[in-house]
């Protein structure tokens, strides 16, 4: 750093020099706005032309109205990181009240005099002022008596005056820069918030991000309980560790009031506030801001430190603007944790529907007489909305009833329950398949369910005869295989739960030994393939997705025809998971093959 070439104890003898000296004063502190390594320089300056022990600077607080020492040459560091100092008080304060430089030649006869170390005799202090505004104060203290002049403290003055210009620069350097910063960083947080879903993850991260814009010693986010009119913790650090906090009443103490008022509320002091609750009695100032989204207080943040007056205007600007981000943030988080929390719950009913209607609906068919059954079915969802079940009629005969209902999922599978019900109530009271479906049409339109009907295939088997009698209500038409062919009934109705008084008309197919009856709901032959999987929705739009398709099914039946009912029915399923490949399932499947013995 340039220096002076005066000796100590100068005397300007001339105006030149004095002049001379102030404008290398004005140079030498607008030559950085760094506020540190100004200040050394002043420390330096004043070094050469008026000698000291102690030296110190001590910067204006505006919120707290006291002097707080920024630079310091010999004073115990205890001293200068704890020293307040309010208007008035010592001669340092009595500086800042009167604005006027001060010169003390013997300390000991001033009662003003605050004692930071014993050997000093005489203190010489000067205002700095910026536009009738007070920066600061410099103090010179020094252990011989007498050891500052009048000459020194006019030119302390002088100093001072350029001096306190320099530093409010510096200020106002450090304060654009903390902007920029704080913006540049709110720009980036405003992404990276957007993308955690997970509340505590992105809570942790908030405290992480505002504890590296403004250093508190607490923090703490509420939310806000429409029913009970509280805010309740969400999330609190203290020194770095998470604790428990209890939730607080909207309007009590500074937290409540921000949520109550909507306006952030910034307490120097909160043993002077009696609106602070108190929680840990080293807490000296809070500030609370709420969080609103569209015109709604969702929850507050709370900051304190156990520093009085810590938070500032600039904290006070950056945490305001930083909160709808916040608030934005976390409420997607929480509508995202709520419905994790539905899902979870309709999972667990899903799985709940599964076990009832793995009851309701038998998993295997055996012990018919004259018949071999193989059967499978897999839900497109966790439960399915095809339907299959077996009815004794009679001594020689049995009811197979095979169907699917409209729609997936549990209301599906519901409606497929109601079906099963009523068959099984009235499949005694009926001898033929097409009276029983007329029946079961009638009371299902009696129960009528918007948007919900179902097709259903009814396959009466007389063991002694070996007769199928079959009736259908819009299922694809059962495939019989025989010798080597494929046989296509032509059965055609309206599916039963959608239209009043309608008539089925029932087929009778005399068995041979050896026949396959083949069953298959229509997610069998609609099955795409996995071409489709790699499809936009208007591309698909734009050209035939290829299905699974009935060809399909009758060329495996025909090639495993001599297998068990069970080995061609896993075969089938086997077809269509190659030729689905990472296509989801399109619909219900379900397969049911009935072999005569």
């Amino acid at each position: 750093m340039p220096t002076t070439t005066r000796k100590t104890q100068v005397r300007f003898r001339e105006r030149a020099e004095l002049l001379d000296f102030l404008l290398e004063v004005s140079a030498i502190t607008a030559e950085t706005l760094d506020l540190d390594r100004l200040l050394a320089n002043v420390a330096d300056i004043v070094k050469d032309v008026i000698p000291y022990e102690l030296f110190a600077i001590l910067l204006f607080q505006e919120r707290t109205r006291t002097l707080r020492m920024r630079y310091s040459i010999g004073h115990r560091d205890e001293v200068a990181k704890s020293l307040s100092i309010r208007l008035g008080e010592g001669i340092t304060g009595s500086t800042a009240a009167t604005r006027q430089p001060i010169l003390v030649r013997d300390v000991r006869t001033d009662p003003r005099y605050l004692n930071a170390l014993d050997a000093v005799r005489a203190e010489l202090t000067a205002p700095m002022l910026v536009r009738g505004k007070l920066v600061g104060v410099i103090d010179l203290q020094s252990t011989r008596l007498n050891a500052f002049s009048e000459q020194d403290r006019a030119l302390l003055a002088l100093i001072a005056t350029r001096i306190g210009t320099a530093i409010d620069n510096a200020y106002l350097y450090r304060r654009v820069e903390r902007q920029n910063r704080t913006l540049r960083v709110l720009a980036h947080l405003s992404q990276e918030f957007s993308s955690i879903l997970e509340i505590d993850e992105l809570l942790t991260k908030i405290a992480v991000t505002v504890h590296a814009l403004i250093t508190f010693d607490a923090f703490s986010i509420y939310l806000v309980d429409k029913e009970r009119k509280l805010l309740r913790c969400r999330f609190s650090q203290r020194y770095d560790e998470k604790v428990t906090v209890d939730n607080i009443e909207i309007g009590r103490g500074i937290t409540g009031a921000a949520a109550q008022t909507r306006q952030v509320i910034n307490v120097a002091d909160v043993s002077q506030d009696p609106r602070y609750i108190s929680a840990h009695p080293e807490v000296r100032s809070e500030v609370a801001v709420p969080l609103i989204l569209h015109d709604r207080v969702i929850g507050v943040m709370d900051l304190e430190s156990v520093r009085l007056g810590f938070f500032t205007d600039s904290h006070v600007r950056a945490l305001t603007l930083l909160a709808p981000q916040i608030a934005s943030s976390v409420e997607n988080a929480r509508l995202y944790e709520e419905l994790a929390q539905r899902e979870q719950s309709m999972e667990q009913d899903l799985q709940a529907a599964y076990k009832l209607q793995s009851l309701l609906i038998p998993r295997t068919l055996s012990d018919i007489a004259g018949l071999e059954i193989g059967l499978k079915t897999r839900p497109a969802r966790q439960i399915s909305g095809d339907l299959y079940d077996c009815f004794l009629n009679g001594e020689n005969y049995t009811l197979l009833a095979f169907g699917d209902v409209s729609g997936k999922g549990a209301a599906a599978a519901l409606y497929g329950a109601l079906v099963s019900g009523l068959l099984r109530t009235l499949a005694p009271r009926r001898k033929t398949p097409s009276q029983l479906m007329k029946t079961l049409n009638d009371a299902l339109l009696e129960r009528k369910v918007d948007a919900q009907y179902a097709t259903l295939s009814l396959v009466l088997w007389d063991s002694s005869s070996r007769i199928f009698t079959i009736t259908a209500a819009g299922t694809l038409p059962p495939l019989l295989f025989r010798a080597g062919e494929a046989i296509s009934s032509e059965l055609e109705g309206v599916p039963i739960g959608l239209l009043e008084d309608q008539e089925y008309d029932q087929v009778t197919i005399v068995a041979h030994a050896g026949d396959l009856l083949l069953l298959c709901s229509d997610g069998i032959e609609d099955q795409l393939g996995h071409e489709a999987g790699s499809l936009t929705e208007r591309q698909a739009s734009m050209r035939d997705i290829e299905s699974y398709g009935r060809e399909r099914v009758k060329h495996i039946v025909l090639k495993h025809f001599s297998e068990p009912p069970q080995q061609i029915v896993d075969r089938i399923f086997d077809s269509i998971d190659t030729f689905r490949g990472a296509t989801p399932l399109t619909d219900d499947q379900t397969v049911m093959a009935l072999r005569v013995l």
